[in-house]
């Protein structure tokens, strides 16, 4: 399997994407790599983890980046010789079987879109991640890609996210839950509740509206929404889960006796710490594309851009691309 890697993206560029490769390389022999960014940036990073001559590495020099302040029209039309850009090009053209980029959000979607296509019956591709729950990981879709959405989208992101959650989360028959602002049939507006028809006469294993305190009690394995509502609930958990850590942290340095509480509390608060993390949640799926495309949060660390990676390496693994085609062909 070859992946490749805009090395330029993100909050940190080279200095994470290339170490998080070196992590891949050590701990699996079956898959390489073929990097796309400016070599003298990359370089010193590249012998730093002992790269440079690397048989499984192929580094493809670029003197574009696509910056996260730039528009995806513009990504699009001028910075075509861009990492990010060659990077997805390399799908379309069979040299790779997947690109994980930490770039601009909008212009990864919008290239990809472009390059790669949409597969037949997807007219929008959508943003899946997954989220921590109480009970269980929750994969949400669509976290920010479209903003307006039909509910015949509706419905092919249910497809989507349904197909994901069984080929890499081994689910056999994965619960949908649709999001709205009660379970109640009578709430919603009429885009939801025209997709709760078409989702309830389908076969997916439909189980109803759920709520935004749900995402995170993993009471269904797919939520579906749109990206507005999608992205909106996204980061009002990454800011709770903050505030939560702020607030142990800020309670356990208070005085001598709280310090010594928080020796005996350790264990726990290590192991709260690592279900929440979002370092082990990292890697956002492109779904609905004639390819494999995986974003990774823009300030990953070494640790997070791997689990991005790995989140690729899996999809490819179990065709995803190809399964949902056919999902939704049928």
């Amino acid at each position: 399997m070859k992946i490749a890697i805009d090395a330029m993206g993100g909050d940190y560029g080279p200095l994470i994407t290339i170490q998080a490769v070196s992590r891949v390389l050590d701990s699996n022999k079956f898959i390489d790599f073929e990097l796309f960014g400016n070599f003298e940036k990359a370089k010193p990073f590249m012998k730093k983890f002992q790269l440079i001559s690397s048989s499984r590495i192929n580094f493809i020099h670029t003197e574009e980046v696509v910056e996260s302040n730039d528009r995806p029209s513009l990504a699009l039309r001028v910075k075509k010789q861009s990492s990010m850009r060659l990077a997805i090009d390399s799908i379309k053209e069979k040299k790779n079987n997947a690109c994980v980029s930490a770039g601009n959000t909008g212009a990864l979607l919008g290239i990809a879109r472009f390059v790669l296509k949409t597969l037949p019956g997807v007219s929008k591709p959508a943003i899946c991640g997954v989220l921590p729950g109480i009970n269980k990981v929750t994969r949400v879709l669509d976290l920010g890609a479209n903003i307006d959405c039909s509910a015949q989208d509706l419905r092919s992101f249910a497809i989507m996210g349904s197909v994901l959650s069984k080929s890499t989360g081994g689910i056999l028959r994965p619960t949908v839950g649709l999001l709205n602002i009660g379970e109640e049939e009578v709430k919603g507006n009429d885009i939801i509740k025209a997709t709760a028809d078409l989702l309830a006469a389908g076969d997916l294993n439909y189980c109803g509206f759920v709520e935004g305190d749900d995402i995170f009690k993993g009471t269904v394995d797919v939520i579906v929404c749109d990206g507005f509502v999608g992205n909106v609930a996204l980061k009002a958990g990454e800011g709770a889960a903050k505030l939560l850590s702020g607030i142990a942290r800020e309670e356990f340095s208070k005085n001598i006796f709280t310090k010594l509480s928080y020796l005996f509390a350790k264990n726990v608060t290590s192991n709260l710490k690592n279900r929440v993390d979002h370092r082990n949640y990292n890697g956002a799926s492109l779904l609905g594309l004639r390819g494999t495309v995986v974003k990774s949060h823009g300030s990953a660390d070494s640790i997070s851009f791997q689990k991005a990676i790995m989140v690729a390496v899996n999809e490819v693994s179990q065709k995803v691309p190809e399964v949902i085609g056919a999902q939704l062909e049928e």
